[in-house]
This record gives C-alpha cells, structure tokens and sequence, in this order.
C-alpha cells in the first residue's frame, strides 16, 4: 500500500509538470528566471539529457567514419562519443539533482548530438551605424536658441529596442582547414 501512493504521488507530480513541459522548450524553461519554470525544466532537461547520452556515441562515430579514414574515423569518433555521453550524463544527473536550488541553472550541454561542446546561441549587440563625416574646413558657427515648450505626452506606446542579433559559434570556426 505504501508503494502504491509514491507511485501516486509520482505520477501526481509529473502530471502537473506536463503543462509546463509543453508550454517552452526544456532548454529556455531551464535557463528562466522564475523559479516555477527553471525548476520544471531543469528536471526534464536532466531526464532528456540523462536517458539520451548514450545516443552520442553512435552519431558521432556515424558521422566521424563518414567524415574521415575508415579506422581513425571510428576510433575518434567513438572516443568523441563516449566523451560526450560522459558529459550529457553528468549534466543530467546534475539538472536532476539539484532542480530545487534557487539561482541554480545547471551546466547546459549542447542540443545536438554531433558536437555536446558546441556553444549555444549567445546574443550579440546588434553593430550601430556610423557615419562618415568629411574633414572640417572652416570653423562653423552656430546659434543656439532655447527649445520651444513641450506638452507632456500622456500614454505613449513603448519604444520598440532594435533586434538583438544571434551569432552561434562552432568549433570548426577556430580550425585551420
């Protein structure tokens, strides 16, 4: 009987992370601020991380005997591989660990299987526009006049913020081909 209501409990309790589940991608409900949401996400990006890390190792040496030699292909992309299950491992059993930690993110792991190390999204200032001005010739003269009187604005709409632009890195960027 005793049993039977952890079981209850259990099934209770992912029942009601469900609805979070589907709302947000696991990645960005673990990266979130509001501890409801990073709690459920952190706990079922663990469990993804966690049952899936042995999937690493057959694409990466998939990929690396596609890629490379026959043998050393495999070799390395076996060892990749089991790097990489070692690692989606730890950061699972780590997310599941401690999801109830406030301020507490966990250690993310890439969402593909090819590269675990491959570094995810990070937002970049969009680059301002510069303009070009032409050398001063003659010293220019001005007038200052006070500004006119303004009528303060009552329910003015937000101002929209330029886009920020999303620039993703790969490890391949930094090897000499």
């Amino acid at each position: 009987m005793k049993i039977a209501k952890v079981l209850l409990a259990l099934v209770i309790g992912i029942g009601l992370l469900v609805p979070q589940g589907l709302a947000k991608d696991v990645w960005e409900m673990a990266q979130s601020e509001a501890y409801g949401e990073k709690s459920g996400g952190m706990l079922g990006r663990g469990f993804l991380n966690a049952g899936t890390s042995p999937v690493d190792i057959f694409v990466q040496t998939v990929n690396k005997t596609k890629s490379g030699p026959p043998l050393i292909g495999t070799l390395t992309g076996m060892a990749g591989g089991l790097g990489c299950t070692a690692l989606r491992a730890g950061s699972g059993i780590v997310d599941v660990a401690l999801f109830w930690v406030p301020g507490f993110n966990g250690f993310p792991v890439s969402r593909s299987y090819d590269n675990c190390l491959e570094e995810t999204p990070e937002a970049v200032p969009a680059p301002t526009q510069f303009v070009a001005q032409e050398p001063m010739s003659a010293p220019i003269v001005t007038t200052v006049t006070a500004p006119a009187p303004v009528a303060p604005v009552v329910d003015q709409e937000p101002v929209a913020r330029p886009k920020r632009v999303v620039r993703k890195h790969s490890a391949y960027d930094y090897v000499k081909k």
